[in-house]
């Protein structure tokens, strides 16, 4: 009869009045957010390009870019230290960072830990060369932003110039 009593409490403990919440759509709902978050973003991408009347060339991966200087050269390719000036703000027009001026800072290509947009964008343009290069959040800081001056989910817009494809280092 104890062996009986055991099961008993165990399954009376477990409860049957509270509600069995299925796990299987939580995934979902989370995806179609993060699917909302991109149009909305992509909305505020297009309303900035409107309102500075911009030209811009859009990726297949959600970057815009438009060369302002187009140097003749070999574009910088994976594996190569690009030498760069930049201005990286928000699309509130606020700095973020910047680089120091005659003090270009070098990342390798593809390597580096560097927004996942930025070494897409670079690969467009040859020493000499400056761009405005408009990376959505999920190509830059992500949903956390870099806890200092990149907000959560923020979209971020580099004024750069490839000053040298610096040798190995």
């Amino acid at each position: 009869m104890k062996h009986l009593l055991i099961p008993v409490l165990l399954l009376s403990a477990c409860g049957g009045d509270e509600p069995v919440h299925d796990q299987r759509h939580a995934p979902r709902d989370l995806m179609q957010e993060n699917r909302d978050a991109v149009k909305l973003e992509d909305r505020d991408i297009d309303l900035y390009v409107r309102r500075h009347e911009l030209e811009l060339t859009k990726s297949g991966a959600g970057i815009r870019y438009r060369l302002l200087r187009d140097m003749p050269g070999d574009t910088i390719q994976p594996g190569q230290w690009a030498k760069v000036n930049y201005r990286m703000e928000l699309l509130s027009g606020d700095t973020a960072y910047t680089s120091k001026a005659g003090e270009p800072e070098s990342f390798l290509v593809e390597m580096d830990d560097v927004e996942s947009g930025l070494h897409e964008g670079i690969q467009h343009l040859s020493p000499g060369d400056s761009a405005l290069i408009i990376i959505p959040s999920y190509r830059a800081h992500g949903i956390i932003g870099d806890q200092s001056k990149v907000p959560m989910r923020s979209t971020v817009v580099y004024h750069i110039g490839l000053v040298a494809i610096a040798p190995n280092e």
